[in-house]
């Protein structure tokens, strides 16, 4: 499965996000395209250990039982509940928000496994630095589908 470690996963991503403007237009969901990069963003802090938002009830509950979910091969359902740690619901800039968030898969992936965070999942729980870089990858693949690029 692609991830965030592996060079030609980060180039495609990086490409799709150029495709992006500011005007295009979601196929689900509420944010716009500078939001979505912006929520990806804090996506992507969480991965790399700079938000640490706490654990929820329910994802300690049922979390480790859906955590394949977040690493397998099956791309995420529309409109799924989000943490309320990584909601936008201000406006953003679009070409601020889009070179952060290159600038951040980049982090990501240069850091590698070394720097990915050891601090739970706030639904899923702990993963594995593989699992990091597999679900944050599902989760911009998510994103930029959203937004058809």
């Amino acid at each position: 499965m692609k991830n965030l470690f592996q060079q030609e996963t980060v180039d495609e991503l990086l490409a799709r996000l150029d495709k992006l403007q500011p005007a295009s237009p979601r196929q689900w969901g509420k944010m716009d395209a500078a939001q979505m990069m912006a929520h990806c963003s804090a996506g992507l802090d969480m991965a790399s250990g700079r938000l640490n938002p706490p654990r929820m009830f329910i994802g300690r509950l049922i979390g480790p039982f859906v955590k394949p979910i977040y690493t397998n091969d099956k791309p995420f359902s529309k409109n799924n509940p989000t943490d309320k740690t990584l909601l936008v619901a201000d406006q953003r800039e679009f070409s601020r928000e889009q070179a952060q968030l290159k600038q951040k898969i980049r982090q990501f992936q240069d850091g590698g496994e070394a720097q990915c965070t050891r601090h739970p999942h706030p639904f899923f729980g702990l993963l594995t630095p593989q699992d990091w870089s597999r679900g944050m990858y599902k989760h911009l693949d998510h994103h930029l589908q959203q937004f058809g690029a």
